[in-house]
This record gives structure tokens, C-alpha cells and sequence, in this order.
């Protein structure tokens, strides 16, 4: 296998938890007094980076802190309405099966990672969780570190452009999954190595079936 070491992104790439976020947003932007999702507009910030998507709904730096420990904690006691996207286990296993290491970073809390992943979490070598909104890089860093893997025999997996801006500052691999926030189309325009269409591209494309300089589907 090409590469050593895979790290996934967790919320919209293995876990399918943007129906929790739909339902509380309302309250967060509310509790943090910023502006809420007009209707009709979701869709149109799915094309964007966190960086636009705070310029405009209106949310200041300083706050982000606080609303990410808010999220984790409401998320974390209401973790059974999180589910794990279909195949998403099976892939897991697949890949753990021909001995590439597999870790997860994300700005969700551990003990909600391990409670979704299930029995699937014993094939994670290492979980970092509460990492911040722009805090990726050093996080990926550490990971390759542990890992015993140069960031060039690491690929991350995310379905948000900053989870490529950071993997690519690290100089590691990017793979986009398609079914996550950011859409597609902005993902292939930033530049990934691979695009996912499916989660059974993952292995497809890690263990060489399929070229990683290819965007993947039927």
C-alpha cells in the first residue's frame, strides 16, 4: 500500500451527523448571538470554507471556542442520534485488515468518536478529539509522529476544504468524500488528490485498485 498512515475526519466523513446539526443550529447561533441560516441559504454555504461561512452568519474568532465546547457537550449527551454512514464500519475493517495504520483527528469529543465508531473503534490507532476550527495541522502533525509515517505516506480524509488546506500544509495527502457539508464540485476545485464518490472507493483506491490520481465512482 502506498500509503502508511490514513486519518479521517469524523463529522460528515464517517459519521452522518449533519441532520443533528440541522436540528440545532437554530439554538447555537441563537445562544451565541449570531445570525441564524436563512432559508434557502444552507445550500449555498455548502459551497464555502469555514473561514466565508463565519464571515456571513457573523461569527467573531473569540467565540469559536465556546460554541465548539457547547456543540461537543449537547452532542456528546445526545450521541444515540448520531449514526455511523453506511459501509463506513465495513470500510474501516477492510482497511485495518491489510495492516495500514488508521487514526481519526476532529473537533468532536473523544468519548462521542468511540461511542459511534462502536466496536470499530478498536481498529483506530490513535483518536484526537476537541481539536479546534483551524488547529488540524500540528493535530495531523502529532499523528504522523506517533504513526512512525512521513507526512508524504499519509493520506487524511475530510469532506471540508479546510481539512485540506491542513493536510496539504502538512504536506500529506488529501482524499474528499462527496457526501459530507462542503459539495463536491468546491471540493474537486480545491484541489484533492482523489475525490470519493462512494465510501467503497476508499479501499478501492488505498489498496490500489483504482489510480489515487482519479476521481472515483461507478
Amino acid at each position: 500500500m502506498r500509503y502508511r498512515l490514513v486519518i479521517f475526519d469524523f463529522d460528515g466523513t464517517l459519521a452522518d451527523s449533519f441532520p443533528w446539526v440541522l436540528r440545532a443550529m437554530d439554538d447555537v447561533a441563537d445562544r451565541f448571538k449570531f445570525r441564524r441560516v436563512r432559508d434557502g441559504e444552507l445550500e449555498e454555504l455548502r459551497y464555502c470554507d469555514a473561514r466565508e461561512v463565519m464571515r456571513r452568519l457573523g461569527v467573531p474568532r473569540w467565540k469559536l471556542p465556546m460554541i465548539a465546547r457547547y456543540v461537543r457537550t449537547r452532542m456528546a449527551a445526545e450521541v444515540d442520534q448520531i449514526k455511523l454512514f453506511p459501509g463506513a464500519g465495513e470500510m474501516i475493517e477492510e482497511l485495518a485488515a491489510t495492516g495500514v495504520s488508521l487514526a481519526v483527528v476532529s473537533a468532536n469529543g473523544e468519548p462521542t468518536i468511540r461511542s459511534v465508531l462502536g466496536p470499530h473503534a478498536r481498529r483506530i490507532s490513535h483518536i484526537s478529539g476537541g481539536v479546534s476550527l483551524f488547529g488540524k495541522r500540528g493535530k495531523l502533525l502529532r499523528m504522523s509522529r506517533l504513526a512512525g509515517a512521513p507526512p508524504p505516506s499519509v493520506m487524511v480524509i475530510g469532506d471540508e476544504i479546510r481539512d485540506l488546506n491542513a493536510a496539504k500544509t502538512a504536506r500529506m495527502s488529501f482524499g474528499a468524500v462527496s457526501w459530507g457539508l462542503t459539495r463536491p464540485e468546491a471540493l474537486a476545485l480545491a484541489g484533492p488528490d482523489v475525490l470519493f464518490a462512494r465510501m467503497d472507493d476508499i479501499p478501492r483506491v488505498l489498496i490500489g485498485e483504482t489510480s489515487p490520481l482519479e476521481t472515483v465512482g461507478p
